[in-house]
């Protein structure tokens, strides 16, 4: 089996390549991205160079499944090693890829990059199932991985940050590497050399108004603070808020609040368990009096209630407001009535 940990990506990427084909997958697309483009640009001496660097759409390859070995072991105008960077579509590549995996070429590299593959998948299982492949996985940057991503791009551009912004930061970005650059980048714009962010900045920078109003009603909907709610829901209607955006966010709440009590049941310390679950620090009081409100098995009626809201939201969006609100109420009645 080759196939990188995601937590050893990193460190295998830093030893050196050594394999002739390459599949990088994962629900964090700038990561990704960004390690594939590596790949590509590591495998050649020019990578502006577009007869050593070749970038291929998945969906045409899949098309004319010979293409992609043709290109492998075509000999380039003026020798070295080429490379070629597929970008996987909808269509099944394992065609297209299994004989470069069976016999790879000895002048190019092949690098794969992919969406999120479930452990099943064709493509993932024919590289991981391979000796001449590698398998590198890209979830969302968490712990020491994004703390040094955040202090690495302050650093380049001479920014400090006070501890307790940095540590809002963090909080913050992580589920996409992409975004996570352009929010830092953000940061480093807005600051002059020499300065030191504080607190204060990442709330002016990077907290979404609107997404602060939308976390303060699912707080108030969770905690059974029913008049807060009912000002809350009418604020958001006000301001035109998407119901079924709302609706995904405490459906996401839900689950993350579910992950925990239920870490927690199973042994994991509050402290611990409420780490792993990446509050924003505005809201880590509330999170955590709700988790001791609710039990896992009343979290897992309420994700099916948010579930049926969301789909509703969708399906009548003229009566979207109507949905998330009649479902927040009920969510705030249950804990009120505890």
């Amino acid at each position: 089996m080759a196939a990188c940990k995601a937590h050893e990506v990193e460190a295998f990427l830093q030893r050196g390549t050594g394999y002739p084909v390459f599949l990088v997958f994962g629900p964090n697309t700038g990561l990704v991205h960004e390690r594939a483009r590596g790949l590509a640009h590591r495998a050649v001496s020019d990578p502006s160079d577009s007869f050593q660097l070749i970038r291929l759409e998945g969906d045409e390859v899949a098309g004319d499944p010979l293409r992609l070995a043709d290109e492998a072991n075509t000999i380039g105008l003026f020798g070295g090693k080429r490379a070629l960077w597929v970008r996987a579509g909808s269509k099944n590549l394992v065609p297209a890829l299994q004989p470069l995996l069976a016999t790879p070429s000895q002048d190019a590299t092949v690098v794969v990059e992919a969406g999120d593959l479930q452990a099943r998948n064709p493509l993932r299982t024919a590289v991981e199932g391979s000796r001449n492949g590698m398998a590198l996985p890209c979830y969302a940057d968490e712990g020491r991985d994004l703390a040094a991503l955040v202090d690495g791009m302050l650093r380049e551009a001479g920014v400090a940050m006070a501890r307790e912004a940095r540590d809002a930061v963090l909080e913050l970005v992580g589920a996409d590497r992409l975004l996570t650059r352009r929010e830092i980048e953000k940061l480093v714009l807005y600051a002059t050399p020499g300065q030191t962010i504080t607190l204060a900045d990442i709330e002016a920078i990077m907290a979404d108004a609107s997404a602060l109003a939308a976390d303060s009603v699912i707080d108030a909907a969770f905690t059974g603070q029913l008049a807060a709610l009912d000002a809350g829901v009418t604020r958001l209607f006000a301001e035109g808020d998407d119901a079924g955006m709302v609706a995904g966010s405490a459906l996401r709440h839900a689950m993350a609040l579910h992950k925990t009590r239920a870490a927690i049941d199973r042994g994991t310390p509050a402290d611990t368990a409420m780490l792993q679950a990446r509050v924003f620090y505005k809201r880590k009081a509330s999170f955590q009096r709700q988790i001791t409100l609710w039990s896992a098995s009343a979290l897992e009626g309420v994700i099916t209630l948010l579930r049926d809201a969301q789909v509703l939201t969708r399906r009548q969006p003229s009566l979207g407001e109507t949905h998330l609100a009649r479902t927040l109420l009920m969510i705030a009645t249950r804990v009120a009535k505890r």
